[in-house]
């Protein structure tokens, strides 16, 4: 199964940004006596897929403003399923609250409230499933037949820039469904989809998410049966590379997808300890992902011992 610790940079909304986006559509009620619909929705629509670049450095307030955007975004995306970069939003916005603060929340419960944690776990999952149907709608609207592709023999084909983030996207929200249903055969034979998936994302931009990518595809060479830990270790050293230590992400997936499976506790601590070090440039892209993953690392280091 695929650990949803390679999930990249949360670009999650800020409350600040929210008085614009409600106001947006206030606007286009008074707009649509002389405006299109169409491009009334199309300016909402790229005012919502922009919202996804602003910088955050608090997790939790992030965590209480996503719910709202994302209903937001979702009903719009709804109303323009052929915009990819607010697809690209939407698939990211659930994919990312799904692990940072749902599956999160589930692992820090295991240890006292097993029923909550299996809760929890259950909305990830649905939260996950929900992210990646609605990247791969807008895949296949933009590459008819490449679905039934990926699932027959793969895709040869390159992908645009804009399908690149999509095909990032349903990969790994595909690879956190996958990991969180272990009781679901019918999941868990997705597994070669989601891998061809990738790998169509990575045959097209290898430094797609500065490492992001990278950490994606390592995690799922080591849970892809017959995975190669010589070849999962280049994927995660490459994510570090193209993170150039300014991506605390790429540290904690290498730490949980490669040490920890491999058993080597000085490794794992060690690679944590860096994640701890990371330090953001004020407003940089990185910044509410690197708190989120700097957090995750704590907690790691602080249940070390259970782990080994």
């Amino acid at each position: 199964m695929v650990p949803p610790e390679a999930l990249p940079a949360l670009r999650l909304q800020p409350s600040r940004v929210l008085a614009r986006i409600v106001l947006l559509p206030l606007l286009a009620l008074g707009l649509c006596a002389c405006t299109p619909r169409q491009l009334v929705l199309d300016e909402l629509a790229n005012s919502l897929a922009s919202q996804g670049q602003s910088a955050e450095d608090d997790p939790d307030l992030a965590r209480d403003a996503a719910p709202f955007y994302l209903k937001l975004s979702e009903s719009v995306l709804r109303e323009r399923p052929g915009h990819l970069p607010l697809a690209s939003a939407v698939a990211g916005g659930f994919t990312q609250y799904a692990y940072a603060f749902v599956a999160f929340e589930a692992d820090r419960l295991d240890a006292t409230d097993a029923r909550a944690a299996a809760r929890l776990r259950m909305r990830a999952a649905a939260l996950y499933r929900r992210g990646r149907d609605h990247a791969l709608a807008a895949l296949e609207a933009s590459r008819p037949g490449l679905r039934q592709q990926l699932e027959t023999q793969g895709a040869s084909q390159t992908l645009t820039p804009r399908q690149v983030a999509l095909a990032y996207w349903a990969a790994a929200a595909w690879g956190g469904l996958i990991s969180l249903s272990k009781d679901d055969p019918d999941t868990v034979a997705d597994l070669p989809t989601a891998i061809r998936l990738a790998q169509l994302a990575w045959a097209s931009d290898t430094a797609y998410g500065n490492g992001a990518l990278a950490s994606l595809m390592g995690s799922f060479e080591t849970a892809r049966p017959g995975g190669s830990r010589q070849q999962a270790q280049v994927y995660f050293d490459e994510a570090l590379r193209l993170g150039a230590g300014h991506n605390a992400g790429a540290f904690v997936a290498k730490a949980e997808g490669l040490a920890q499976p491999a058993g080597d506790k000085a490794a794992f601590v060690a690679l944590l300890q860096q994640a701890l070090a990371v330090r953001d440039t004020p407003g940089g892209p990185l910044t509410l992902s690197n708190a989120v993953m700097r957090r995750r690392a704590e907690w790691l280091l602080n249940t070390a011992d259970d782990l080994f």
